[in-house]
């Protein structure tokens, strides 16, 4: 019997956990290291720079402690800057995440879609590249939130995050005269991966319904693909949940849903 592949999820702090999620449900035959980057966290207070000089290294001594067959970078910020610098130097194949723009225009019936993202993401010429690229015809708002990443982070803790500060970041999204307008913002793309993490509650607060659109399902389903079929379902494969800052995780009843129902070591 073939040992199982070990997948190496990183991101910034807790919001690749919802890609984790994604990708555990699709192979739920992995050994799974998820890394929390929180000893640089947030990354949109950091210059593009300072970014690059510190995932690059630090995503070689991962690969070289942990062996992993694939690694996930999953976080917008770090995807829409060091992808090609990690493939560059490492052989391990990398999965990124960069913001769904192109199927949110596919799907959007008014034509107006707002990406919702950290200051960095929506400033970053990537971000703008795919927007030139696949626009279709869309009018795109770019929000750049300084604090919901953050306030994810605080919630998922168990910490107590009040509405309005959640509505006053979001609130930008919505372009338009109210629900009735034809014209009106019809989805989101939801470009942080902790945004997801907030999704129950950005539904709840919206002025108007949206699409918000999350690209884990597309992540996980590039992975499976990289990887080849499973094996079988091996819950025993194990995950592990590491902080760059060396503290230990508190959060296990937290984090096991998203770990498929394991217990983070």
């Amino acid at each position: 019997m073939s040992a199982p592949p070990t997948i190496l999820v990183f991101d910034s702090g807790l919001g690749g956990l919802t890609v984790l999620r994604e990708i555990v449900r699709a192979r739920p035959d992995a050994h799974y290291v998820y890394v929390a980057d929180d000893a640089f966290f947030p990354y949109g207070h950091h210059s593009e720079e300072q970014i690059i000089a510190r995932v690059v290294p630090l995503i070689g001594e991962l690969i070289a402690a942990r062996a992993p067959d694939l690694v996930v970078i999953a976080c917008n910020t770090a995807s829409t800057l060091v992808m090609s610098d990690l493939r560059a130097e490492y052989q391990v194949p990398f999965v990124g995440t960069v913001p769904a723009i192109k199927p949110a225009c596919a799907s959007s019936r008014t034509k107006r879609v707002s990406v919702l993202g950290t200051k960095g993401t929506v400033q970053r010429e990537y971000t703008r590249a795919l927007i030139r690229d696949f626009s279709q015809g869309c009018e795109v708002t770019l929000v750049g939130s300084p604090e919901l990443a953050s306030l994810a982070e605080t919630a998922l803790s168990g910490e107590a995050v009040g509405d309005a500060a959640i509505a006053a970041e979001i609130a930008p999204c919505f372009v338009g005269a109210g629900a009735s307008d034809p014209a009106r913002t019809d989805t989101v793309v939801l470009a942080c991966t902790h945004y997801p993490l907030l999704l129950d509650r950005l539904k709840r607060l919206a002025p108007w319904p949206v699409d918000w659109i999350d690209p884990a399902p597309a992540i996980a389903r590039r992975v499976s693909d990289l990887l080849g079929p499973p094996g079988s379902e091996a819950d025993h494969a194990g995950a592990e949940m590491n902080f760059t800052s060396g503290r230990p995780h508190t959060l296990s009843r937290a984090l096991t849903p998203f770990f498929g129902g394991r217990v983070p070591a």
